[in-house]
């Protein structure tokens, strides 16, 4: 089980880097851009992000995971509060799912919790959320590359690079890795 949680936490670590990757690509006049008025902005995106995840990861062994206090709705209203107020929450929401990764052990992930009354194994509710944080985020990368002004830089394999890329990935020794760990920084 310790190997699931390593690759959870890879895998929430790389969504993560891609977002701020796709983030540092846009300048701050596109976080509040929505293609129409049902879609969501960067900044909506990162605040639902956020308050999903504090609700989620607080206390989530012992409470529900959809917290009294979470005002989800608000979290789609569109504010313009600039992006060191965004990068502040952003940072908060991931370090408090982090912070709860870390404090999970090997018997843990068979106990049930429960997010809004429904019980789930703490290896279900990791899963749901990988899922729910990558869909998001590719919101993210997708909008910043659609308004991007500049040349973009690509996040993971470029366009009409995977020959190079893939005679790149077959010169390495055969080993044990995961497919994104050139994509991230190691932290």
């Amino acid at each position: 089980m310790k190997q699931y949680l390593d690759s959870a936490k890879h895998t929430f670590h790389t969504y993560k880097q891609l977002g701020e990757k796709a983030l540092s690509q846009v300048d701050d006049n596109v976080l509040n851009w929505q293609a129409n008025e049902d879609s969501n902005s960067i900044v909506a995106i990162v605040k639902h992000l956020w308050g999903n995840m504090l609700s989620r990861w607080t206390d989530f062994l012992s409470t529900d995971g959809e917290k009294p206090w979470r005002k989800r709705d608000a979290e789609f209203e569109n504010e313009d509060l600039g992006r060191e107020w965004l990068m502040k929450i952003w940072e908060e929401g991931w370090q408090c799912l982090f912070t709860a990764l870390d404090s999970i052990t090997n018997e843990d992930l068979d106990k049930i919790i429960y997010i809004r009354g429904e019980g789930h194994t703490i290896l279900e509710a990791i899963n749901r959320q990988i899922a729910h944080y990558s869909y998001h985020v590719g919101q993210i990368v997708y909008i910043s590359k659609l308004k991007s002004t500049k040349e973009w830089y690509s996040l993971s394999m470029p366009r009409n690079k995977s020959a190079e890329y893939n005679a790149g990935k077959f010169s390495q020794k055969k080993e044990k890795r995961n497919f994104t760990d050139d994509w991230i920084e190691k932290e």
